[in-house]
Protein backbone atom coordinates (compact mmCIF):
# COMPACT_ATOMS: atom_id res chain seq x y z
CA UNK A 1 0.00 0.00 0.00
CA UNK A 2 1.71 3.40 -1.10
CA UNK A 3 1.97 5.74 1.76
CA UNK A 4 1.18 9.78 1.19
CA UNK A 5 3.18 12.36 2.17
CA UNK A 6 3.36 15.83 1.45
CA UNK A 7 6.25 16.87 -0.93
CA UNK A 8 8.66 19.96 -0.62
CA UNK A 9 7.56 21.68 -3.05
CA UNK A 10 9.45 22.21 -5.34
CA UNK A 11 11.97 25.21 -7.17
CA UNK A 12 10.64 27.10 -9.96
CA UNK A 13 12.57 27.97 -13.27
CA UNK A 14 11.42 31.18 -14.21
CA UNK A 15 10.59 34.32 -12.53
CA UNK A 16 7.83 34.39 -9.59
CA UNK A 17 6.49 37.39 -11.56
CA UNK A 18 5.43 35.55 -14.65
CA UNK A 19 3.87 32.69 -12.81
CA UNK A 20 0.57 31.24 -11.45
CA UNK A 21 0.00 28.87 -8.59
CA UNK A 22 -0.94 25.59 -8.92
CA UNK A 23 -1.53 22.11 -7.37
CA UNK A 24 -0.04 19.06 -8.46
CA UNK A 25 -0.32 15.08 -7.23
CA UNK A 26 2.17 12.68 -8.80
CA UNK A 27 4.23 9.65 -7.73
CA UNK A 28 8.20 9.62 -7.40
CA UNK A 29 10.52 6.65 -8.88
CA UNK A 30 9.24 4.38 -5.99
CA UNK A 31 5.42 4.87 -6.58
CA UNK A 32 4.85 6.78 -3.38
CA UNK A 33 2.20 9.46 -4.17
CA UNK A 34 2.93 13.26 -3.94
CA UNK A 35 1.70 16.49 -3.54
CA UNK A 36 1.50 20.07 -3.64
CA UNK A 37 1.77 23.69 -4.40
CA UNK A 38 3.94 25.37 -7.14
CA UNK A 39 4.19 28.51 -9.26
CA UNK A 40 4.82 27.91 -12.75
CA UNK A 41 4.71 29.86 -16.22
CA UNK A 42 1.99 27.28 -17.25
CA UNK A 43 1.41 23.56 -16.50
CA UNK A 44 3.07 22.32 -19.33
CA UNK A 45 6.41 23.38 -17.86
CA UNK A 46 5.48 22.61 -14.29
CA UNK A 47 5.12 19.07 -15.14
CA UNK A 48 8.58 19.21 -17.03
CA UNK A 49 9.73 20.52 -13.93
CA UNK A 50 8.44 17.58 -12.20
CA UNK A 51 9.92 15.22 -14.38
CA UNK A 52 13.58 16.49 -13.87
CA UNK A 53 12.82 15.94 -10.32
CA UNK A 54 11.70 12.64 -10.70
CA UNK A 55 8.43 13.29 -10.48
CA UNK A 56 5.62 11.61 -12.37
CA UNK A 57 2.61 14.30 -12.64
CA UNK A 58 -0.58 12.77 -12.49
CA UNK A 59 -2.42 16.06 -11.62
CA UNK A 60 -1.84 19.37 -12.66
CA UNK A 61 -3.97 21.95 -11.94
CA UNK A 62 -4.55 25.76 -11.36
CA UNK A 63 -4.96 26.74 -7.91
CA UNK A 64 -8.38 27.32 -6.86
CA UNK A 65 -9.21 30.95 -5.90
CA UNK A 66 -10.81 31.84 -2.37
CA UNK A 67 -14.25 31.89 -2.45
CA UNK A 68 -14.46 35.92 -1.05
CA UNK A 69 -11.79 38.19 -3.55
CA UNK A 70 -8.45 38.13 -2.95
CA UNK A 71 -5.96 35.33 -2.06
CA UNK A 72 -5.29 35.97 1.51
CA UNK A 73 -4.61 38.82 3.84
CA UNK A 74 -2.48 41.75 2.56
CA UNK A 75 1.02 41.82 3.75
CA UNK A 76 1.28 44.06 6.88
CA UNK A 77 4.16 45.22 8.29
CA UNK A 78 3.67 42.80 11.54
CA UNK A 79 4.32 40.09 8.69
CA UNK A 80 7.60 41.96 7.41
CA UNK A 81 8.60 42.45 10.98
CA UNK A 82 7.90 38.58 11.90
CA UNK A 83 9.46 37.43 8.83
CA UNK A 84 12.58 39.79 9.51
CA UNK A 85 12.99 38.03 13.12
CA UNK A 86 12.78 34.26 11.79
CA UNK A 87 15.84 35.22 8.61
CA UNK A 88 17.65 37.04 11.65
CA UNK A 89 17.41 33.80 13.97
CA UNK A 90 18.01 31.11 10.99
CA UNK A 91 20.51 32.79 9.54
CA UNK A 92 22.72 33.06 12.72
CA UNK A 93 22.17 29.37 13.63
CA UNK A 94 24.00 28.91 10.24
CA UNK A 95 20.83 28.15 7.76
CA UNK A 96 21.42 29.43 4.10
CA UNK A 97 19.82 32.30 3.33
CA UNK A 98 17.26 30.09 0.63
CA UNK A 99 17.13 27.68 3.45
CA UNK A 100 15.60 29.83 5.40
CA UNK A 101 13.17 31.46 2.85
CA UNK A 102 11.80 27.83 1.83
CA UNK A 103 11.17 26.72 5.78
CA UNK A 104 9.66 30.68 5.92
CA UNK A 105 7.72 30.21 3.11
CA UNK A 106 6.65 26.94 4.00
CA UNK A 107 4.96 27.67 7.01
CA UNK A 108 3.08 30.62 6.12
CA UNK A 109 -0.62 30.60 6.51
CA UNK A 110 -1.45 33.49 4.45
CA UNK A 111 -1.26 33.04 0.40
CA UNK A 112 0.33 36.27 -0.49
CA UNK A 113 2.89 36.47 2.33
CA UNK A 114 3.86 32.63 0.73
CA UNK A 115 3.95 33.22 -2.71
CA UNK A 116 6.37 36.75 -1.74
CA UNK A 117 8.37 34.75 0.13
CA UNK A 118 8.71 31.99 -2.73
CA UNK A 119 9.28 34.86 -5.42
CA UNK A 120 12.39 36.20 -3.52
CA UNK A 121 13.80 32.83 -2.86
CA UNK A 122 13.50 32.05 -6.64
CA UNK A 123 15.09 35.66 -7.55
CA UNK A 124 17.76 34.68 -5.40
CA UNK A 125 18.04 31.20 -6.49
CA UNK A 126 18.50 32.78 -9.56
CA UNK A 127 21.69 35.00 -8.93
CA UNK A 128 19.89 37.99 -7.01
CA UNK A 129 20.96 39.72 -3.70
CA UNK A 130 18.58 39.68 -1.29
CA UNK A 131 18.36 43.21 -1.50
CA UNK A 132 17.64 43.13 -5.25
CA UNK A 133 15.18 40.62 -4.37
CA UNK A 134 13.27 42.63 -1.97
CA UNK A 135 13.66 45.59 -4.12
CA UNK A 136 11.03 43.71 -6.76
CA UNK A 137 8.20 44.25 -3.22
CA UNK A 138 8.56 47.90 -2.89
CA UNK A 139 4.85 47.69 -1.00
CA UNK A 140 6.08 45.69 1.45
CA UNK A 141 9.31 46.35 2.04
CA UNK A 142 9.59 49.87 1.76
CA UNK A 143 13.27 52.27 0.76
CA UNK A 144 14.13 52.05 4.83
CA UNK A 145 14.10 48.48 4.90
CA UNK A 146 15.54 47.54 1.54
CA UNK A 147 18.68 50.62 2.38
CA UNK A 148 19.43 48.86 5.71
CA UNK A 149 19.52 45.12 3.87
CA UNK A 150 21.99 46.38 1.44
CA UNK A 151 23.96 48.23 3.83
CA UNK A 152 23.87 45.03 6.02
CA UNK A 153 24.93 42.48 2.71
CA UNK A 154 27.37 45.12 2.03
CA UNK A 155 28.94 44.79 5.69
CA UNK A 156 28.77 41.07 6.01
CA UNK A 157 26.40 41.77 8.54
CA UNK A 158 23.18 41.18 7.19
CA UNK A 159 21.59 38.77 10.06
CA UNK A 160 22.79 41.54 12.58
CA UNK A 161 21.30 44.15 10.85
CA UNK A 162 17.71 41.51 10.45
CA UNK A 163 17.69 40.98 13.91
CA UNK A 164 17.86 45.37 13.91
CA UNK A 165 15.26 45.68 11.32
CA UNK A 166 12.73 42.75 13.47
CA UNK A 167 13.08 45.32 16.92
CA UNK A 168 12.70 48.40 14.79
CA UNK A 169 9.29 47.55 13.04
CA UNK A 170 8.30 46.07 16.47
CA UNK A 171 8.85 48.80 18.23
CA UNK A 172 7.45 51.07 15.59
CA UNK A 173 4.19 48.69 15.20
CA UNK A 174 3.27 49.05 18.90
CA UNK A 175 4.54 52.81 19.02
CA UNK A 176 1.55 52.97 15.80
CA UNK A 177 -1.09 50.90 18.04
CA UNK A 178 -0.52 53.22 21.28
CA UNK A 179 -1.15 56.29 18.59
CA UNK A 180 -4.31 54.95 17.10
CA UNK A 181 -6.13 53.81 20.76
CA UNK A 182 -4.98 57.47 21.20
CA UNK A 183 -7.20 58.64 18.64
CA UNK A 184 -9.85 56.24 18.65
CA UNK A 185 -10.80 57.54 22.17
CA UNK A 186 -11.93 60.81 20.84
CA UNK A 187 -13.77 59.95 17.70
CA UNK A 188 -15.41 57.27 20.16
CA UNK A 189 -17.20 59.45 22.39
CA UNK A 190 -17.95 61.84 19.16
CA UNK A 191 -19.65 58.70 17.92
CA UNK A 192 -21.62 57.64 20.58
CA UNK A 193 -22.85 61.17 21.59
CA UNK A 194 -24.17 61.23 18.05
CA UNK A 195 -25.85 57.87 18.03
CA UNK A 196 -27.64 58.56 21.31
CA UNK A 197 -28.91 62.24 20.49
CA UNK A 198 -29.94 60.66 17.06
CA UNK A 199 -32.00 57.97 18.57
CA UNK A 200 -33.54 60.11 21.42
CA UNK A 201 -34.35 62.50 18.75
CA UNK A 202 -35.79 60.49 16.28
CA UNK A 203 -37.63 57.84 18.53
CA UNK A 204 -38.40 59.51 22.18
CA UNK A 205 -38.92 63.03 21.48
CA UNK A 206 -42.14 62.57 18.74
CA UNK A 207 -43.83 60.75 21.76
CA UNK A 208 -43.18 63.64 24.22
CA UNK A 209 -44.10 65.85 21.35
CA UNK A 210 -47.72 63.83 21.37
CA UNK A 211 -48.46 64.70 24.79
CA UNK A 212 -47.53 68.26 24.67
CA UNK A 213 -50.03 68.69 21.90
CA UNK A 214 -53.15 67.92 24.51
CA UNK A 215 -51.50 70.61 26.75
CA UNK A 216 -53.09 73.25 24.50
CA UNK A 217 -50.32 75.42 25.61
CA UNK A 218 -46.99 77.07 24.51
CA UNK A 219 -43.63 74.87 24.84
CA UNK A 220 -40.74 76.57 26.71
CA UNK A 221 -38.31 77.53 24.10
CA UNK A 222 -35.52 74.99 25.24
CA UNK A 223 -38.39 72.40 24.59
CA UNK A 224 -39.55 73.87 21.16
CA UNK A 225 -35.96 73.58 20.26
CA UNK A 226 -35.77 70.05 20.60
CA UNK A 227 -39.02 69.62 18.96
CA UNK A 228 -38.24 71.45 16.14
CA UNK A 229 -34.48 69.11 16.14
CA UNK A 230 -36.68 66.07 16.29
CA UNK A 231 -38.73 66.96 13.42
CA UNK A 232 -35.82 68.02 11.50
CA UNK A 233 -34.29 64.22 12.13
CA UNK A 234 -37.59 62.18 11.31
CA UNK A 235 -38.38 64.57 8.35
CA UNK A 236 -34.31 64.79 6.68
CA UNK A 237 -32.45 61.56 8.76
CA UNK A 238 -31.79 60.18 5.42
CA UNK A 239 -30.45 63.15 3.93
CA UNK A 240 -28.29 63.89 6.34
CA UNK A 241 -27.02 60.19 6.68
CA UNK A 242 -26.11 61.19 2.84
CA UNK A 243 -23.97 64.42 3.89
CA UNK A 244 -22.18 63.21 6.69
CA UNK A 245 -20.91 60.14 4.91
CA UNK A 246 -20.45 62.02 1.68
CA UNK A 247 -18.37 64.67 3.51
CA UNK A 248 -15.77 61.72 5.15
CA UNK A 249 -15.27 60.22 2.04
CA UNK A 250 -14.94 63.64 0.38
CA UNK A 251 -12.37 64.75 3.17
CA UNK A 252 -10.92 61.32 2.85
CA UNK A 253 -10.10 61.60 -0.87
CA UNK A 254 -8.90 64.38 -0.33
CA UNK A 255 -6.79 63.91 2.26
CA UNK A 256 -5.09 61.43 0.27
CA UNK A 257 -4.50 63.53 -3.11
CA UNK A 258 -3.20 66.99 -1.26
CA UNK A 259 0.45 66.99 0.30
CA UNK A 260 -1.16 70.99 1.11
CA UNK A 261 -4.09 69.73 3.23
CA UNK A 262 -2.17 66.56 4.54
CA UNK A 263 0.25 68.95 5.85
CA UNK A 264 -2.53 71.41 7.29
CA UNK A 265 -3.86 68.91 8.84
CA UNK A 266 -1.00 67.09 10.38
CA UNK A 267 0.01 70.88 11.56
CA UNK A 268 -3.46 71.35 13.53
CA UNK A 269 -3.08 67.52 14.93
CA UNK A 270 0.01 69.06 16.86
CA UNK A 271 -2.03 71.76 18.25
CA UNK A 272 -4.85 69.80 19.59
CA UNK A 273 -4.63 69.58 23.48
CA UNK A 274 -3.21 66.53 24.74
CA UNK A 275 -3.12 64.90 21.19
CA UNK A 276 -1.07 66.74 19.56
CA UNK A 277 1.27 66.36 22.43
CA UNK A 278 1.09 62.37 22.08
CA UNK A 279 1.75 63.49 18.10
CA UNK A 280 4.94 65.54 18.73
CA UNK A 281 6.30 62.62 21.45
CA UNK A 282 5.79 59.93 18.98
CA UNK A 283 6.78 61.42 15.85
CA UNK A 284 10.18 62.42 17.90
CA UNK A 285 10.36 59.01 18.97
CA UNK A 286 10.43 57.75 15.48
CA UNK A 287 12.64 59.94 13.91
CA UNK A 288 15.28 59.22 16.84
CA UNK A 289 14.80 55.16 16.34
CA UNK A 290 14.68 55.35 12.49
CA UNK A 291 17.78 57.30 12.40
CA UNK A 292 19.79 55.15 15.31
CA UNK A 293 18.90 52.20 13.07
CA UNK A 294 19.87 53.58 9.83
CA UNK A 295 23.40 55.06 11.30
CA UNK A 296 24.39 52.00 13.40
CA UNK A 297 23.49 49.47 9.90
CA UNK A 298 26.25 51.79 7.95
CA UNK A 299 23.87 54.13 5.91
CA UNK A 300 25.50 57.80 5.21
CA UNK A 301 24.35 59.96 7.52
CA UNK A 302 22.83 62.38 4.53
CA UNK A 303 21.24 59.32 3.03
CA UNK A 304 19.67 58.33 6.15
CA UNK A 305 17.83 61.65 6.88
CA UNK A 306 16.55 61.18 3.75
CA UNK A 307 14.85 57.97 4.33
CA UNK A 308 13.81 58.76 8.21
CA UNK A 309 12.07 61.92 6.99
CA UNK A 310 8.91 59.46 5.57
CA UNK A 311 8.79 57.08 8.11
CA UNK A 312 7.68 59.81 11.00
CA UNK A 313 4.67 59.57 10.52
CA UNK A 314 3.66 63.34 10.47
CA UNK A 315 4.71 65.86 7.33
CA UNK A 316 5.37 68.70 9.54
CA UNK A 317 8.15 66.31 10.99
CA UNK A 318 9.02 65.07 7.45
CA UNK A 319 9.49 68.57 6.24
CA UNK A 320 11.36 69.69 9.26
CA UNK A 321 13.72 66.68 8.62
CA UNK A 322 14.51 67.46 5.14
CA UNK A 323 15.88 70.63 5.84
CA UNK A 324 17.86 69.31 8.77
CA UNK A 325 19.12 66.82 5.54
CA UNK A 326 19.93 70.10 3.60
CA UNK A 327 22.12 71.52 6.54
CA UNK A 328 24.08 68.14 7.32
CA UNK A 329 24.85 68.09 3.32
CA UNK A 330 26.55 71.39 3.60
CA UNK A 331 28.55 70.19 6.93
CA UNK A 332 26.45 71.34 9.64
CA UNK A 333 26.41 68.48 12.57
CA UNK A 334 23.13 67.18 13.51
CA UNK A 335 22.46 69.10 16.35
CA UNK A 336 22.57 72.28 15.06
CA UNK A 337 20.44 71.52 11.89
CA UNK A 338 18.45 70.33 14.48
CA UNK A 339 18.07 73.46 16.75
CA UNK A 340 17.26 75.27 13.16
CA UNK A 341 14.40 73.85 12.25
CA UNK A 342 12.62 75.03 15.57
CA UNK A 343 10.63 72.04 16.32
CA UNK A 344 12.83 69.49 18.64
CA UNK A 345 12.78 70.27 22.02
CA UNK A 346 15.75 71.23 23.89
CA UNK A 347 16.57 67.91 25.44
CA UNK A 348 16.95 66.17 22.14
CA UNK A 349 18.82 68.80 21.11
CA UNK A 350 21.33 68.10 23.73
CA UNK A 351 21.48 64.76 23.93
CA UNK A 352 22.06 64.47 20.03
CA UNK A 353 24.63 66.95 20.62
CA UNK A 354 26.48 64.94 23.82
CA UNK A 355 25.73 62.03 21.28
CA UNK A 356 27.99 63.51 18.64
CA UNK A 357 30.87 64.64 20.45
CA UNK A 358 31.21 61.22 22.17
CA UNK A 359 31.09 59.37 18.88
CA UNK A 360 28.02 57.53 19.77
CA UNK A 361 25.21 58.94 18.02
CA UNK A 362 23.25 55.90 17.39
CA UNK A 363 23.39 55.20 20.95
CA UNK A 364 21.98 58.64 22.14
CA UNK A 365 19.29 58.34 19.83
CA UNK A 366 17.89 55.25 20.87
CA UNK A 367 17.66 56.04 24.12
CA UNK A 368 15.84 59.41 23.22
CA UNK A 369 13.47 57.35 20.86
CA UNK A 370 12.98 54.99 24.50
CA UNK A 371 12.21 58.14 26.39
CA UNK A 372 9.46 59.60 23.99
CA UNK A 373 8.05 56.39 23.25
CA UNK A 374 7.63 55.54 27.36
CA UNK A 375 6.04 59.52 27.34
CA UNK A 376 3.63 58.28 24.14
CA UNK A 377 2.71 55.18 26.49
CA UNK A 378 2.08 56.97 30.19
CA UNK A 379 -0.34 59.96 28.12
CA UNK A 380 -2.35 57.50 25.96
CA UNK A 381 -2.75 55.22 29.24
CA UNK A 382 -3.96 58.32 30.99
CA UNK A 383 -6.30 59.37 27.92
CA UNK A 384 -7.72 56.07 28.49
CA UNK A 385 -8.37 56.40 32.24
CA UNK A 386 -10.23 60.13 31.84
CA UNK A 387 -11.98 58.52 28.61
CA UNK A 388 -14.95 56.65 30.73
CA UNK A 389 -15.82 59.66 33.35
CA UNK A 390 -15.52 61.95 30.08
CA UNK A 391 -17.94 59.95 27.47
CA UNK A 392 -20.38 59.15 31.04
CA UNK A 393 -20.54 63.19 31.57
CA UNK A 394 -20.78 64.55 27.96
CA UNK A 395 -23.66 61.58 27.51
CA UNK A 396 -24.94 62.61 30.82
CA UNK A 397 -25.30 66.59 29.83
CA UNK A 398 -27.10 65.53 26.19
CA UNK A 399 -29.93 63.06 27.81
CA UNK A 400 -29.73 64.99 30.82
CA UNK A 401 -30.76 68.12 28.88
CA UNK A 402 -33.05 66.62 26.47
CA UNK A 403 -34.49 65.18 29.36
CA UNK A 404 -35.19 68.18 31.02
CA UNK A 405 -36.24 69.83 27.92
CA UNK A 406 -39.28 67.06 27.60
CA UNK A 407 -40.68 67.61 31.27
CA UNK A 408 -40.30 71.69 31.55
CA UNK A 409 -43.96 71.71 30.30
CA UNK A 410 -45.13 69.43 32.88
CA UNK A 411 -43.48 71.48 35.89
CA UNK A 412 -44.77 74.29 34.11
CA UNK A 413 -48.57 73.20 34.05
CA UNK A 414 -48.04 71.79 37.60
CA UNK A 415 -46.77 75.42 38.47
CA UNK A 416 -50.27 76.55 36.46
CA UNK A 417 -52.31 74.16 38.26
CA UNK A 418 -50.69 74.58 41.54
Amino acid sequence: MSAVRSAVKTKPSVKAEQMSPFVWEGTDKRGVKMKGEQTARNANLLKAELRRQGITPLVVKPRPKPLFGAAGKKVTPKDIAFFSRQMATMMKSGVPIVGALEIIGSGQKNPRMRNMVGQVRTDIEGGSSLHEAISRHPVQFDELYRNLVKAGEGAGVLETVLDTIASYKENIEALKGKIKKALFYPAMVMAVALLVSSILLIWVVPQFEDVFKGFGAELPAFTQLIVNASRFMVAWWWALLVVVVGAIASFIYAYKRSPAMQHGMDRLILKVPIIGQIMHNSAIARFARTTAVTFKAGVPLVEALSIVAGATGNSVYEAAVLRMRDDVSVGYPVNVAMKQVNLFPHMVVQMTAIGEEAGALDAMLFKVAEYFEQEVNNAVDALSSLIEPLIMVFIGTIVGGMVIGMYLPIFKLASVVG
